[in-house]
């Protein structure tokens, strides 16, 4: 079904020139000369390619209903954290691999097992997936808070439970759980 250039979103599946796109990002750009234009960031599902292509806002482009099914991460088949992950349908209880290729590391950086991950598929090949709003995570390893320190907007690093690096407030500790925005690898609160 056509829509319009405008109405692209963030985790839409679109038919580009031709071929199956997950938009990654848009972009609403009003120029002060010329008409307003929209640019989007999109993934080709075929070869893995990124890249941003310019609509006009009165293009229409043909969306594309993808499957989105809510899956159970179970674990790293590497055990590098370089995939291929497995899955496990809430549904049926078959497991599905998905190859690293496919979640890029600023997402999977993210995933500890059990948590649930809303997976993105068309014609049963997944093409992505959709992280939680939040993660909860464990601290193993950060600094210890100096003495003295007082509650400041200095943050330090800290290494969580998957092995990401995340900047936290000076009184967090080892052994802490925290919640962290997968989006943008925030901080957003004790959990």
């Amino acid at each position: 079904m056509p829509i319009k250039a405008t109405d692209i979103k963030r985790g839409q599946a679109l038919l580009w020139e031709g071929t199956l796109h997950v938009v990654l990002g848009t972009e609403h750009v009003k120029p002060g000369k010329g008409p307003a234009y929209v640019q989007a960031k999109m993934k080709n599902v075929e070869t893995g390619t990124i890249k941003v292509n310019r609509l006009n806002s009165s293009d229409k482009v043909e969306d594309v209903t993808i499957d989105r099914r809510t899956m159970q991460y179970l674990y790293d088949s590497s055990g590098q954290g370089h995939g291929p992950f497995v899955f496990m349908d809430n549904e049926t209880f078959d497991q599905v691999e998905i190859d690293g290729d496919v979640i890029p590391t600023e997402q999977s950086q993210w995933m500890k097992e059990n948590i649930e991950i809303t997976i993105m598929m068309f014609e049963q090949k997944p093409l992505g997936i959709e992280m939680p709003a939040q993660v909860e995570l464990t601290i193993t390893e950060t600094i210890a808070q100096p003495k003295g320190a007082t509650a400041t907007n200095q943050l330090k690093e800290a290494t969580v439970e998957t092995g990401a690096r995340v900047r936290v407030p000076p009184f967090i500790e080892v052994g802490q759980a925290i919640k962290i925005n997968p989006e943008n690898g925030e901080y957003m609160g004790k959990a």
